[in-house]
C-alpha cells in the first residue's frame, strides 16, 4: 500500500495523525545510508598515514591498495548483508595496517642505509685524513732529513776547515796537532812569552767544537836522565793544559801525559832529530 493512503483525509484528530505519520515516511526516505560500523575508524587511521609524509614516501603502492580497500567498506549494505560489511571493514583495516607496516619498515630501512652512509663517509673522511697526515708528516721528515742532511754537510765542511787552519793530522786516534820546541826554552816547562798561533787556534778549536775531549802528551829528547826527561815532558804538557783553561778551555776535557823521550819520532844521534822529538801533541779525540 502507498504511504499516500495514510494522507487521506480522516476526520478530527485521525487528520492530525494521518499528518505526523506521513511526515515520518517521508523523513525516513529522505535520510542518506550510513557506512557500516568501523569504517569511519578505518577512514581516520589511513587519513593520519596518509598526513605523513614518510608514509606516503615509502608506502605509496600500499596506501593506494588501502584507499581502494577503505572506499569498498564504507559502501553501506542491507542489513542482511552484515557480515559482508564487517568482512570488508576488516579487511580495509589489515590493508592500513598492512600499508603502516610496509611504510615503517621501508623508513627504518632507509635510515640504515642512511646512517651506513654517513658512516662510510665518517670512515672515508678519517682515513683521508690519516693519509693526509701522513703525506704531512713524511714531507715534515723529509724536509727534516734534507736540513739535516744540509746541516751536516755545512758542519762537515766548516769542521775541514776548522782542521785546515788547526793545520792538525788525522789520525785514528783524532787529529794531532804537534807543538814544537819553540814553546819552551831549553830545559824549561814554562811557555815562552808572545802569542804563539798554534795554541790560539787549539783555543779557539776546542771552543767551537765543546764536546770534543783532549789528550796532551809531551816528549823529549834523549839529553839527560829518563826521570829528568820524564818530570819535563808532563811539566810542559801541564803548562799547554794550564794555558788553554785559562782561556776558557774546560780543564775536565784535558788529559795530560809525559812520555819524556820513550817515543821519539827522529833520531836522536843529530841535533835536526833531537829537534823534532822535543814536542808537546795535542789529541784532539774524533768525536763518537
Amino acid at each position: 500500500m502507498s504511504y499516500l493512503s495514510f494522507i487521506n483525509p480522516i476526520p478530527g484528530r485521525s487528520s492530525a495523525l494521518a499528518l505526523v505519520v506521513a511526515t515520518a515516511l517521508l523523513a525516513g526516505c529522505a535520510t542518506a545510508p550510513q557506512s557500516p560500523d568501523g569504517a569511519d575508524d578505518v577512514r581516520a587511521k589511513l587519513t593520519r598515514l596518509q598526513q605523513n609524509p614518510d608514509m606516503m614516501t615509502h608506502a605509496r603502492v600500499e596506501l593506494r591498495d588501502a584507499e581502494t580497500a577503505v572506499a569498498l567498506a564504507e559502501q553501506p549494505l542491507d542489513d542482511d548483508e552484515a557480515a559482508l560489511a564487517a568482512h570488508r571493514v576488516y579487511m580495509a583495516d589489515r590493508q592500513v595496517e598492512i600499508a603502516r607496516a610496509k611504510g615503517e619498515t621501508r623508513l627504518l630501512e632507509a635510515d640504515r642505509e642512511r646512517l651506513g652512509e654517513q658512516r662510510a663517509a665518517a670512515r672515508l673522511a678519517a682515513r683521508t685524513r690519516e693519509a693526509d697526515q701522513a703525506h704531512a708528516d713524511a714531507e715534515r721528515a723529509r724536509l727534516s732529513q734534507a736540513n739535516a742532511a744540509a746541516m751536516s754537510a755545512r758542519e762537515a765542511e766548516e769542521l775541514q776547515r776548522q782542521i785546515d787552519l788547526l793545520e792538525a793530522k788525522a789520525t785514528e786516534r783524532g787529529l794531532v796537532l804537534t807543538l814544537g820546541d819553540v814553546l819552551f826554552a831549553t830545559g824549561s816547562a814554562q811557555i815562552q812569552g808572545g802569542t804563539n798561533q798554534n795554541l790560539e787556534k787549539l783555543v779557539n778549536f776546542l771552543n767551537r767544537y765543546p764536546e770534543r775531549r783532549a789528550l796532551i802528551e809531551g816528549h823529549t829528547d834523549n839529553v839527560g836522565s829518563a826521570l829528568f826527561n820524564q818530570n819535563l815532558s808532563r811539566q810542559r804538557a801541564e803548562s799547554v793544559r794550564r794555558f788553554l783553561v785559562e782561556r776558557g778551555v774546560d780543564g775536565q776535557r784535558l788529559t795530560v801525559s809525559g812520555y819524556g823521550f820513550e817515543r821519539p819520532v827522529a833520531s836522536n844521534d843529530n841535533a835536526m832529530g833531537r829537534q823534532q822529538n822535543r814536542r808537546v801533541e795535542v789529541i784532539i779525540e774524533n768525536q763518537e
